[in-house]
């Protein structure tokens, strides 16, 4: 502390000192001379708290430039450990306050060096230096940053070029609109109402009509749409077009060859110019930005026009009204896709990814264990002879199929009833045994029949009672409705069966088909559909028994006699040692050959998105034309063991207000609108 008597005597004094250890790594000389400026400042709050004395009569001395610079720096910012620093010292004490010191001259050193007992009491940290008795107010200094490229506690200036310009329209308003036309409308009345404003025509003030409803002023709307698009999109090529200058190499627009036209508004130039055959609007069309908003309510408004036609025509529209748009191949084709009439005209069925196969079609077991069966038909049959000709009848047949043998059984019925089909299903139980599990479509005789033969039902509308439904003796699984591919393994058998008939019933004048003769055709028919082969016929002269149905059904391949394997004594001893020998040979066989030709996926073998509640579908209707099906919402879905939705229940309501709702599978539906 300096004192200064009356007589101008200057005296100093030790108030208070305070050192601190330097950490051995970790920090800077800069970062270390600020910690010290740092605690100078602390020691002075404590002494001014203490004495009550103004902070402002401080003076702090410092022997680094590079702490002055920091503190007297006013343009240039800090990182986060300086900043912080600075912050503090600025805030009790003001640059003014801060000198430099030469370090020879600097009493806080002598703390960081050696210095023995006896010259402590002479030394400059108890005595002060001396300097300071001669030195009066001297003249205050500046103190510039130093080095501050190098000075790694320094942020570097980055500058920023800002181009301005003046805007009287916000092109992002147009994203508000989604059809071109009520756009144009909307500015065009907008234009009228500022006209009204200014007194340029006949409406004042803030009103609605329909003068604003003219050709001239939807034009005029109309570019100064395009022009603030434009200006937003192009700003750089058209001001090089303002100023003359060649377009950059960078520009998008340079194989255009683009100009100004008298409205400012950028058209394409091209290589047409001398064209008297095309208008001048085909000749220069407009240019708009691909990616820009409007583009997309141009692409609506003339694939509207084009009453929803393909990419080429609705491009072809867009074109011949004077517009280019940049990358409309892209556009278009998006557009085309999201577009829900077009979806409702020409969309694609849903589908699903192949399911994998159920349990029961896998695992060996004895034949017509678990079934599938269908319906099919009919014949006109002659019943008994007349006078004046023949009373006719019609008879169907019902094939069962072995889901893992793939054998048939066929039986004839006289009606499409409950009764009917429940006197056959019991002539096939008596013959083939009895059922686990029968599989078959939604067929009106087959619901009804499960009540009569007091047999569980699981339908598709699979809940709580599925569990024990499994436990009773006979499950009977129901296809959704109007889904025939997921019978495809009774429904490919009936094809051939009918091609195999078909010839037979070749062999017959027309009008003699009698009950007897059907029954005894579909007998044949099904020999031989069972005695196909399963897998292709091989070349080996060493395996010549093709792999059939007859093979594990009736034990009696035609070449049965010839097949002896080399334990044939024990084969010729007991009948039964030979059953046993060609049900394990077709069981081997199976395995080995028929199953792996299961393995790949025939179709749909893409996996895709699953419908969710909500989505918004046209469903199938063979009854009436596609512009008739009706709309539909999904209120249900059915996702199979592996997660993938293949069924959903759909509600249609009608135009009198009624509602239905149906179990349809994906295959009969086109997604319209996806809840997202």
């Amino acid at each position: 502390m300096k004192i200064t008597s009356s007589d101008n005597e200057s005296h100093l004094g030790f108030v208070l000192g305070k050192a601190k250890l330097a950490p051995t790594h970790g920090h800077s000389i800069p970062r270390l001379e600020l910690c010290a400026a740092v605690l100078a400042v602390e020691i002075a709050c404590s002494i001014a708290d203490h004495l009550s004395l103004p902070i402002q009569d401080f003076k702090f001395y410092s022997d680094s430039k590079v702490v002055l610079g920091y503190i007297f720096n006013t343009t240039r910012r800090f990182y986060t450990y300086v900043a912080n620093r600075i912050s503090y010292i600025r805030k009790f004490t003001k640059p003014e306050q801060w000198a430099f010191v030469p370090t020879e001259d600097n009493p806080a050193d002598a703390a960081t060096r050696p210095l023995p007992t006896h010259q402590l009491k002479d030394s400059s940290w108890l005595k002060g230096p001396t300097y300071l008795l001669k030195q009066g107010k001297g003249k205050e200094q500046d103190f510039d940053i130093v080095n501050p490229e190098s000075d790694k506690e320094i942020r570097p200036i980055i500058c920023m070029k800002t181009i301005s310009s003046v805007q009287l329209l916000g092109s992002h308003r147009f994203s508000k609109f989604s059809n071109w036309t009520i756009l144009i409308r909307t500015f065009a009345f907008l234009q009228h109402i500022i006209r009204s404003f200014c007194g340029h025509n006949e409406c004042k003030g803030w009103h609605y009509c329909t003068k604003s409803r003219t050709v001239e002023a939807y034009q005029e709307s109309e570019k100064l749409i395009i022009k603030t698009v434009q200006q937003e999109a192009y700003r750089e090529e058209i001001d090089y077009l303002k100023q003359g200058k060649a377009l950059p190499c960078t520009s998008s627009l340079l194989c255009l060859g683009v100009f100004l036209d008298s409205d400012d508004i950028l058209r394409v130039g091209g290589r047409l110019n001398r064209s008297n055959v095309l208008p001048q609007a085909e000749i220069n069309p407009i240019v708009i930005p691909g990616k820009h908003h409007i583009a997309t309510l141009l692409t609506r408004h003339f694939h509207d026009l084009a009453q929803h036609q393909g990419r080429h025509i609705t491009a072809g529209t867009i074109r011949n009204a004077g517009y280019w748009i940049t990358g409309s191949k892209r556009l278009i084709s998006s557009i085309i896709y999201n577009c829900v009439k077009c979806r409702k005209l020409r969309g694609k069925f849903a589908y699903q990814k192949m399911a994998n196969l159920p349990p029961d079609r896998l695992e060996p077991g004895p034949p017509f264990t678990y079934v599938g069966l269908d319906t099919f038909g009919p014949w006109e049959v002659v019943t008994r002879k007349t006078r004046g000709g023949a009373a006719n009848a019609k008879r169907w047949a019902i094939l069962f199929t072995c889901m893992v043998s793939r054998g048939i059984h066929i039986e004839v019925v006289e009606e499409m009833s409950s009764s009917s089909f429940i006197n056959a299903f019991k002539r096939f139980v008596a013959i083939r045994g009895k059922v686990k599990q029968i599989r078959s479509d939604r067929g009106t005789n087959f619901v009804g029949a499960t009540d009569d033969l007091h047999i569980n039902a699981v339908n598709v509308e699979d809940g709580p009672v599925k569990e024990y439904l499994y436990k009773s003796g006979v499950v009977w699984l129901f296809n959704p409705p109007h889904s025939s591919h997921f019978g495809g393994v009774w429904e490919r058998l009936i094809g051939v069966t009918r091609r195999v008939l078909d010839s037979m019933l070749l062999e017959i004048p027309p009008g003699s088909l009698t009950h007897e003769i059907l029954t005894t055709f579909l007998a044949e028919a099904s020999a031989i559909v069972n005695s196909r082969p399963l897998v292709p016929v091989s070349t080996d002269p060493e395996d010549p028994l093709p792999l059939s149905p007859s093979l594990i059904l009736t034990h009696k391949p035609d070449n049965t006699v010839d097949y002896i394997p080399t334990n044939g004594k024990d084969l010729l001893r007991s009948q039964w040692r030979r059953v046993q020998h060609l049900a394990d040979t077709f069981w081997k066989r199976w395995r080995t050959q028929y199953l792996q030709t299961l393995q790949n996926y025939r179709k749909w073998k893409q996996e895709k998105r699953n419908l969710v509640i909500g989505d918004v579908i046209l469903l199938k209707d063979n009854s009436v034309t596609r512009n008739s099906w009706p709309l539909g919402r999904v209120v249900r879905v059915f996702p199979s063991t592996d997660g993938r939705v293949r069924k959903a229940e759909i509600c249609v309501v009608y135009r009198d207000g009624h509602s239905t709702t149906f179990v349809r599978p994906v295959t009969e539906l086109v997604v319209l609108i996806q809840n997202e």
